[in-house]
């Protein structure tokens, strides 16, 4: 079962990276926004007062680099591809080999946790190398705001693929979503120059929690308790809804 589970995310792997789409949106993009807007926008790389004398392309703008590829991947790729598989009803001949259809969720869960580990490490060391854009003064309080926000945005696109009908209706719900989603995420507008009230939604939200969290720990600061268990709350939900809703067929 192990090597058969080893090839199924092998083949996922590969047809992953046949899709330039889902490369471009997941990968290319975040770290080209970061490179290119960090070299060539005025006032990206000057002291900000507004937000604690950090440059707007340190922990604010990097952090929102990385969301940017966690949530295209949770809104987008995951739930698009296994609503497309059950279509074509590829779960449902899979329950019939010795490979069984949670064999494959388990290969496009790790499949889009390797892709946002590759597109964060991407984002935070060229970011060091050609913005100076600080590493983290704790990796693993990052890495853990990091894996708690994978996690919650992984399961609401669990949640997205158990109640969508077709492929067609889920990327345009993820679409939807998304936008605002990011907005609230502090994707335009920073977090910190949120009129309070925006600011206090921004914190129940899944991508306002997971944002700060990131940008907290990109700075060098403990996430807030609130945040974390925001994240967890969402993660915690949208996982058991997505285990109770999911069909195979």
């Amino acid at each position: 079962m192990t090597k058969a589970f080893g090839r199924l995310a092998a083949v996922e792997a590969r047809l992953f990276l046949r899709e330039p789409m889902a490369v471009f949106f997941a990968i290319v993009l975040p770290v080209g926004l970061l490179l290119g807007l960090g070299t060539t926008m005025p006032g990206f790389r000057d002291a900000d007062p507004s937000l604690g004398g950090q440059r707007l392309v340190d922990a604010p703008f990097t952090a929102m680099m990385v969301l940017l590829s966690v949530v295209t991947l949770g809104l987008s790729v995951l739930p698009g591809s296994l609503v497309i598989y059950r279509e074509r009803g590829v779960l449902r001949r899979l329950s019939t080999t010795p490979v069984r259809p949670t064999a494959l969720l388990a290969a496009q869960l790790l499949l889009n946790v390797v892709v946002s580990v590759v597109a964060t490490t991407l984002t935070l060391v060229l970011g060091h190398l050609i913005l100076g854009v600080p590493f983290p003064g704790s990796p693993l309080t990052f890495a853990a705001v990091f894996v708690l926000g994978s996690l919650t945005m992984l399961a609401i696109g669990l949640l997205l693929a158990a109640v969508a009908p077709n492929a067609r209706i889920v990327q345009g719900v993820g679409s939807a979503l998304m936008f605002p989603l990011l907005f609230l995420a502090g994707m335009w507008l920073p977090r910190p120059l949120m009129p309070e009230l925006l600011r206090r939604i921004s914190d129940f939200t899944p991508t306002g929690a997971f944002g700060q969290g990131l940008m907290d720990a990109l700075g060098g600061h403990a996430p807030q308790p609130l945040h974390l268990a925001v994240l967890a709350g969402w993660a915690l939900a949208a996982g058991l809804a997505a285990a109770r809703l999911f069909r195979w067929e």
